[in-house]
Parts: structure tokens; sequence; C-alpha cells
């Protein structure tokens, strides 16, 4: 069972990208090494 809440939230729009976020990771790859791998 989950605890009580330590904040009321207010904003649930932010709140709710913040969760689909959590788990989101970006990886940035430049041309020179897109290249070298083909």
């Amino acid at each position: 069972m989950m605890g009580k809440a330590k904040h009321k939230i207010s904003n649930w729009k932010q709140y709710n990208q913040a969760l689909v976020n959590r788990g989101s990771v970006t990886f940035w790859i430049d041309a020179t090494t897109i290249k070298a791998w083909h």
C-alpha cells in the first residue's frame, strides 16, 4: 500500500508528463558515428 502524499498536486498535466518522462532516455549520435557504423 502506498503512503500518504506529502504534497497536494495542483498541476496534474505537468505531474502526469513527469511520470511519462521518468523512464525516458535520449541518445544523441552524431553523423560521423553513423557513417563509421555502416
